[in-house]
């Protein structure tokens, strides 16, 4: 896992609409939410309006939100960057929407799976990695993203972030060729 207190690896990546989006794009806001997801895991799809609701809630608060799919669409066809588009329309998101197709932006923040949540504050310093909240398909938990608004709320009010935080749980990356980055392995 990225370390708490980790400065915001940089990237710059395509959205659905094919701009270039970088984390210099987010320097004004008052934090930074980056998330992996994709468009095929069940874990996501079971949360994906719950993020759709997040996104128009902190928004509007001065929270930066972006999300970015590094899955290898070679072996997962529905995971491209149309059927992003198709995705983040169909769902409502109002956060750009990232193809990391070299998977090093997933590599540099030590993503695992998807979804997987980094919050920063306005520092751009790592106060949060885990879970959305409870809720997985079929365990009956309502989603309500209460772990990630809880943290949320703590970066906006400039208050420090529990260190009490559950991982994210949900489908690994799928990387190219099959080969895990060396950060699973040590």
């Amino acid at each position: 896992m990225l370390d708490l207190g980790t400065q915001a690896p940089p990237f710059e990546l395509p959205d659905t609409e094919g701009k270039l989006v970088s984390l210099d794009d987010f320097t004004d806001k008052k934090g930074l939410l980056v998330m992996f997801i994709c468009n095929h895991c069940p874990f996501v799809k079971h949360i994906s309006q719950g993020l759709a609701d997040f996104a128009r809630d902190y928004t509007s608060k001065g929270l930066g939100i972006v999300a970015i799919n590094s899955n290898n669409v070679e072996t997962h066809p529905q995971d491209r960057p149309e059927k992003m588009k198709e995705e983040k329309e169909r769902v409502g998101y109002v956060f750009p929407y990232l193809f990391d197709a070299s998977q090093m932006t997933a590599k540099a923040y030590r993503a695992a799976c998807t979804p997987d949540f980094f919050l920063f504050d306005q520092d751009l310093k790592l106060v949060y990695r885990g879970q959305f909240d409870d809720s997985r398909p079929g365990n009956e938990v309502a989603v309500s993203g209460r772990d990630l608004r809880q943290a949320a709320d703590a970066v906006l009010e400039g208050r420090a972030v529990s260190q009490d935080q559950k991982p994210s749980v949900g489908c690994n990356i799928k990387w190219r060729g099959g080969m895990e980055p060396d950060y699973f392995h040590g």
